[in-house]
């Protein structure tokens, strides 16, 4: 069986819609709930990230059916050496074309772009516990440099000072979701029947 056409263009304005419905699939895949999804991209966040400099998006389509993207990043590789690095921060195929070539294209495109900035690598941010990510980015050349680990800064102050967080158990919990959703109701004001 032949491979699909697969078109990969820059985001530009006219690609700005597609580019953010992929985006909102892309969040409600991760978790996140369609109606938070749809308020993060309509807030206007999205078109705003696009048109910086330093930040290109590429499109891929599947005979003109938008089925995924690359959003990257210029920068250095690290802030002490200025070599040129381009920063995958986001590489997304929609399921169904997923296997057939379309995340091989916008890395292609990647590359490309990466070789016309005279950038020296390349780089990508894999979840680590997402093991066909990991294994796909192996078998494209991409090793291992950093873990990268992130915490609150409320959760680091508090380890650095050596204190432990409140331990609560589920009956405790349970009541204080009680009392807030009723302090939240008391607030509301009345609703008129009408």
């Amino acid at each position: 069986m032949a491979q699909p056409a697969i078109a990969v263009t820059r985001v530009e304005q006219p690609q700005h819609s597609a580019f953010i419905d992929l985006w909102i699939a892309h969040r409600i895949e991760g978790g996140t709930t369609p109606e938070a999804a749809q308020r993060l991209a309509l807030d206007g966040t999205l078109r705003t990230a696009l048109g910086r400099a330093d930040i290109t998006a590429f499109l891929a389509s599947v005979e003109g059916t938008p089925a995924g993207y690359v959003v990257l990043a210029d920068s250095t590789r690290s802030l002490l050496v200025d070599s040129p690095c381009v920063s995958i921060d986001m590489l997304f195929v929609l399921p169904q074309y997923r296997r057939t070539g379309v995340a091989r294209a916008l890395l292609t495109a990647s590359a490309r772009y990466a070789e016309r900035l005279g950038a020296e690598h390349v780089a990508s941010a894999v979840p680590a516990a997402d093991r066909d990510a990991n294994r796909f980015f192996a078998r494209l050349g991409f090793a291992s440099e950093t873990v990268r680990r992130i915490t609150s800064v409320a959760t680091l102050q508090r380890r650095l000072s050596g204190q432990r967080a409140p331990r609560y158990s589920f009956d405790q919990v349970l009541q204080r979701r009680r009392d807030m959703r009723a302090r939240t109701a008391r607030a509301q004001p009345p609703r008129i029947a009408g």
